[in-house]
């Protein structure tokens, strides 16, 4: 397995989810604005050690695995500081997932995270394609689906913590982020540019 890399934008810094961020997590997790569009699996009310127990049990057994690759965000320069988090799984129908505290949504964060972690899948992974889940009522997730130039490919019926709803199922190919997209110079592995 392969140590999860630091990763750099302009304004941002992924840094590998370690079980130190548990306390963290749990202090910017457990809002309905980041919970209520998220699969019905995650508890609600959150548990006092929700963040404790899905990273020690879930997300670190995973990241060991290969399967999945979790990053904390924080703003650069102020690394005592996240703002929310950002994964990637190996799994069909679902390969990128994200919240954000509610004090920093709407300031175009989630989207230069998006860019970079987009980048590891196609480029580092080397992923032919990815797919993201996402609520119909999730428009914020939608807008950033729709910016990055992914197709809507299901819909489907789903269970979010807030009820069901219908599911919507975006997908963008490598080829077309790499036409798209491309290498923005903006996005930095462990401070080198990649």
């Amino acid at each position: 397995m392969e140590c999860t890399p630091t990763l750099k934008t302009r304004r941002l810094t992924l840094v590998p989810l370690r079980l130190a961020d548990a306390p963290a997590v749990q202090w910017l997790f457990a809002h309905w604005e980041v919970v209520r569009y998220l699969d019905s699996r995650v508890p609600w009310p959150y548990p006092e050690d929700g963040a404790l127990t899905y990273i020690r049990d879930v997300a670190l057994p995973a990241i060991e695995a290969g399967r999945e690759w979790h990053w904390m965000i924080q703003l650069s320069g102020e690394s005592a500081c996240s703002i929310g988090s950002i994964s990637l799984y190996d799994q069909p129908g679902n390969n990128r997932g994200f919240w954000l505290a509610p004090q920093w949504q709407g300031k175009g964060y989630m989207r230069e995270a998006c860019e970079v972690i987009n980048a590891y899948w196609f480029e580092t992974l080397s992923r032919p394609l990815m797919q993201v889940p996402k609520a119909v009522a999730n428009l914020a997730s939608r807008s950033i689906s729709e910016q990055e130039g992914m197709r809507l490919v299901d819909v489907r019926d789903g269970k979010f913590v807030s009820g069901a709803m219908r599911k919507e199922i975006w997908e963008l190919s490598r080829d077309e982020w790499l036409a798209n997209a491309g290498t923005s110079g903006m996005i930095e592995l462990n401070g080198n540019e990649a």
